[in-house]
């Protein structure tokens, strides 16, 4: 028991140094865990034998994680897809199998392992690739949706390729192997169609998967809602373990694919009440294993085995990837992925998949492949899985940064035939409510945003905006900035927002600069640059939902509007000596400990303002306001 003890203090000794360090770099959480397998592994030999059994385990967290992919799927949705889930993803595996086959065929391989090493290497990550996704904020890019539609092909295709390979099987591999398990070397995993007929294993498996389907659909919600009403969330969690466990092992016994299972699973559960409750009860198991799992394939890594065969190991690993990315780019030119998403989908998936060491094991076991490569092999996949986390930082700053570039320089600012009042920097969610406030008083507004996809979605709704860089001097220019008599920035760059307030006002002092400001940091990097007014994008929402809180709570209406008001009032009289004490900061406007000082002491403000009775003082801000007389119109005219 101590070993085990000690074996896991080093594996998440490793995780926590190497992974926060690695994201530090800006390589990645995949890229950590990959170097903190080999570090324990073949560099220092803290770990050892015990990785493959480990590894077998942590593989486990790949079959959650599809099951969790399942949920945010439904069947409507999954029905929607099918044409690029069989299209593109059955023609990437079809093609890079193919290629890999004829590579290894000129090799002076048999058909049979050539044929059988292209079918293994046509996979790809599922784990890395979507962790990754995850992590950059890629999932939603066309690039990551095609590349998730091939994916889950590939996890499908494992199906017949475990169905299919046995067929390939080399009679004196076969004999060696049987010669093993006669010796006890070899062990077989239990099943319950190892001895049916092929029809009666058809007719098992559709019965386990209808099975599955019917149950998901019918006695999932009265389960959990029983586990529910106990109020005991251990228990919930324990529900929720026990399903995917069960559902791996079922469909373990009839051949299948657990990760298969889990993921159809959690797209027959996308539509329950209890989806949320599901993710974030296995969602920390989830990220614990696949953590695992790349800390095992950095440390499964054979060194012998390199350092015997190294120019050959390295040549396989980058001409694997080679030729999977041209397969990858032709299909994204075929289905039509352009511009950035196209590299994003090629380099995602260059690389082997998890789903490699399982097969290698399958095809050793029935006698397809000889030992020597089968090693060999696994080394590769483990290289190229090495290897995607470089790839993805390639990725970020040698292709985004290009494509960004050449579309700046393809796409021209729009002319502006008209000007306004008001020039709006921004056609976001803020700059929306904005302009349509300003338009239906009939205040004439020029919208600017340097995302053509934004403007275009405005025009649809016939909001007429125009694609350009705001902080571009000629493009205010042509906006009318000289006549116009107000700019209100509304920009997502925080940096860009506050140069183009320092900008306007230096250059035309007369126009009135309303800016929104991300928090407090920024609300005085733009007080600074000159804004007139300054809006916090969150300040008065939260102000407001906190008095309706105080309602709810019991608070009288008038009271908790009071309370509101005070709160306001003392943030107003502290933020200049607070926005003061970050100006005069010898170390760019930092939040030094005199800040920090000040903010404790408005801490303690706002408690003395929150229990001071005013109920007898009432201010013209506490009624809201006070009604105009009724020819105030006239006077304003």
């Amino acid at each position: 028991m101590t070993v085990y003890f000690i074996q896991a203090f080093i594996y998440l000794c490793a995780a926590i140094v190497a992974v926060p360090l690695s994201k530090r770099l800006g390589l990645g959480s995949v890229l950590g865990y990959l170097i903190a397998g080999v570090i324990i592994g073949p560099v220092t030999g803290l770990v050892g034998q015990e990785t493959v059994t480990i590894q077998h385990f942590a593989e486990f967290g790949v079959v959650m994680m599809l099951f969790l992919v399942g949920l945010e799927l439904d069947p409507k949705s999954l029905w929607e897809m099918r044409n690029k889930l069989f299209g593109l993803g059955g023609l990437q595996v079809a093609l890079t199998a193919s290629v890999v086959m004829a590579v290894a065929w000129w090799s002076n391989q048999t058909w049979t392992i050539a044929l059988a090493i292209g079918l293994i290497l046509s996979l790809s990550s599922t784990a890395i690739v979507l962790q990754t996704f995850s992590e950059k904020g890629l999932v939603k890019t066309e690039g990551g949706k095609n590349a998730f539609s091939v994916l889950l092909f590939q996890d499908i295709a494992v199906i017949p390729m475990l169905a299919f390979i046995p067929m390939l099987a080399i009679p004196e591999l076969v004999e060696q192997m049987q010669s093993l398990a006669g010796n006890g070397d070899h062990h077989n995993e239990p099943s319950l169609v190892s001895n049916l007929s092929p029809w009666v294993h058809g007719g098992v498996v559709i019965g386990s998967i209808a099975g599955l389907i019917i149950a998901g659909q019918f006695l999932s919600r009265p389960l959990f809602r029983y586990i529910a009403d106990s109020g005991l969330r251990e228990i919930f969690t324990a529900a929720a373990l026990m399903l995917v466990v069960g559902i791996a092992a079922l469909m373990s016994l009839v051949g299948l694919s657990p990760a298969l299972g889990t993921f159809l699973a959690g797209v027959v559960l996308a539509n329950s009440e209890f989806r949320h409750e599901l993710e974030s009860n296995i969602e920390p198991f989830k990220g614990l294993l696949l953590g695992l799992f790349f800390i095992t394939v950095g440390a499964g890594i054979n060194f012998d085995v390199l350092t015997g065969n190294f120019l050959i190991v390295i040549g396989l690993t980058l001409g694997l990837m080679l030729v999977k990315a041209l397969v990858l780019l032709i299909l994204a030119f075929m289905f039509g992925i352009k511009a950035s998403d196209r590299w994003l989908f090629a380099l995602s998936l260059s690389q082997a998949g998890e789903f490699g060491f399982v097969l290698l094991s399958y095809t050793y076991q029935h006698g397809v492949l000889p030992k020597d490569i089968m090693d060999l092999l696994a080394l590769v996949v483990a290289l190229s899985m090495f290897l995607t986390p470089i790839l993805f930082i390639a990725f970020d700053r040698l292709i985004l940064p290009r494509y960004a570039a050449s579309k700046d320089e393809k796409q021209a600012s729009d002319d502006i035939p008209d000007q306004g009042q008001v020039i709006i920097a921004g056609i976001g969610r803020f700059g929306q409510i904005i302009n349509r406030l300003l338009v239906a008083n009939n205040i004439k507004t020029i919208v600017l945003d340097h995302q053509a996809k934004q403007v275009e979605s405005m025009r649809r709704i016939n909001i007429k905006s125009y694609f350009g860089d705001v902080c571009r001097p000629d493009l205010l220019h042509t906006a009318g900035i000289e006549e116009a008599a107000m700019l209100v920035v509304a920009i997502d760059d925080r940096v860009r927002s506050v140069e183009l307030v320092e900008y306007t006002k230096k250059n035309f002092p007369q126009v009135a600069v309303l800016a929104r400001a991300f928090d407090r940091g920024h609300n005085y990097e733009l007080r600074h640059a000159g804004a007139d007014v300054i809006i916090s994008e969150t300040y008065h929402s939260a102000l407001e939902l906190g008095k309706e809180a105080l309602r709810h709570l019991g608070v009288h209406p008038f009271k908790a509007q009071q309370l509101k008001h005070a709160f306001a009032e003392t943030e107003d009289t502290a933020s200049d000596k607070l926005y003061h004490s970050w100006l005069h900061e010898e170390e760019k406007h930092a939040f030094t400990q005199h800040y920090r000082d000040l903010f404790i002491k408005l801490e303690t403000l706002l408690l003395n303002a929150m229990r001071k009775d005013t109920a007898s003082k009432h201010t013209k801000a506490e009624r809201e306001w006070t009604p105009p007389p009724k020819d105030y119109l006239k006077d304003f005219e």
